[in-house]
């Protein structure tokens, strides 16, 4: 017997992996390179020579502390190596004691909402948006209230997320570049979110925070600059992973950052320090938080993802698909030809195409594409885009 909590969770399991799962299956059966499984956002860029030679450094040293417990907060030097580095890259002016290490990004959110959100209370998403949100909020019963994007280049509709503010308003999520539109949020936008909630914090009596989901930072393309949003707003804490930025996704190595200017902020860091260790993480691993400070400035190739971006919506547009040019992340979303996103999924399936339907973040009518794939995946794709195209024209 499970909780009753956990059921519905079961009922309504991820369809990014159910998806995932499908591909196998078809694998096992056509032959891997007659697939092409664009369900799941699992980088295959190499890992960066850099952070290759600080493991194999560590191991060969096998310092004491390497596989040590720590302050739950992680090892000092190493937050204030990541403090630096944000301080060089964004001009802020954070320290140590502003840096949690966390198990990944959903580690940290999870540590962030365990931290700031009493029961009862509403999280501001912008849909489309990762549906493994709504599990976060409701670990720790809050409800999730969603907010529109405009469909031309989903960026938050503002005026809708004033709509949506009120007494029980405690957090909006902001996740840019996003995950699955690959929209970048511009410095208007950020500007305006910002604007919005300092009026409402005042009117409503109460803090409302910004939590920023940002572990595809790194991958913004054509110059696009992603708005540090500390920068712009007081109440804002951000959630960050290595994941992308290092094609670590499988080690769970993230930060939280936690501004001296947040409200309470002494508090709410001392808060946060006490909620990773009562969720059972303790601390971010000691080995991969190490490995980090050796390299906090290697990055990923994303010229790769660059170019499997610009030949797959090259590719999608020429079919007639309609989508927009994503700007970061790796993703591209596609709107389907038929209200029915589900069964466009399926009839992709007879050219061995696997897509994920909008209905599994929020946005139903559109299918997600992860381009995070190899190049060769993607140019034996095109055949199959325009046989499906050919079938719906």
């Amino acid at each position: 017997m499970i909780s009753e909590k956990l059921k519905p969770l079961m009922a309504n399991n991820s369809a990014i992996r159910t998806m995932f799962e499908e591909g196998d299956r078809m694998r096992a059966e056509l032959g891997a390179e007659n697939v092409y499984d664009f369900s799941l956002g699992n980088p295959n860029v190499p890992v960066p020579s850099e952070a290759k030679q600080a493991l194999r450094d560590l191991i060969e040293e096998d310092s004491p502390d390497l596989h040590g417990y720590m302050s739950n907060a992680g090892f000092p030097d190493v937050r204030e190596t990541v403090a630096r580095h944000i301080n060089k890259e964004h001009g802020t002016s954070f320290s140590a004691k502003n840096i949690l290490m966390t198990v990944g990004a959903a580690g940290g959110m999870n540590v962030a909402l365990k931290t700031i959100l009493n029961a009862g209370e509403e999280v501001i998403i912008f849909a489309p948006y990762f549906l493994e949100y709504n599990w976060y909020v409701d670990n720790f019963d809050g409800k999730v209230v969603q907010a529109a994007t405009d469909r031309k280049n989903f960026q938050p509709d503002l005026a809708d997320l004033e709509k949506k503010i009120g007494e029980k308003t405690r957090v909006v999520l902001i996740n840019s570049p996003n995950n699955p539109t690959g929209a970048v949020y511009s410095e208007e936008t950020i500007r305006g979110i910002s604007e919005i909630l300092d009026r409402k914090q005042k009117e409503l009596g109460r803090t409302i925070f910004i939590l920023a989901d940002e572990p595809y930072r790194e991958l913004a393309y054509d110059g696009i600059k992603v708005p540090y949003i500390t920068r712009y707003y007081d109440n804002t804490i951000v959630s960050y992973s290595f994941s992308k930025s290092l094609s670590v996704p499988g080690e769970r190595i993230g930060y939280l950052v936690i501004p001296d200017e947040l409200e309470d902020s002494e508090l709410v860091i001392d808060a946060a320090g006490n909620a990773n260790r009562i969720m059972g993480f303790v601390n971010a691993p000691s080995l991969q938080q190490k490995m980090i400070a050796r390299c906090i400035d290697a990055k990923a190739d994303i010229g790769y993802y660059d170019r499997n971006r610009q030949t797959l919506y090259k590719c999608l547009k020429e079919c007639g698909f309609e989508c927009i040019r994503p700007e970061g992340a790796f993703y591209l979303f596609v709107k389907s030809p038929v209200a029915d996103e589900n069964g466009f999924c399926k009839a992709a399936k007879k050219y061995n195409i696997i897509m994920v339907p909008g209905s599994a973040f929020a946005g139903p009518g559109y299918v997600r594409l992860a381009y995070c794939v190899s190049y060769e995946t993607i140019l034996a794709s095109e055949k199959g885009f325009r046989k499906l195209a050919a079938e719906y024209r």
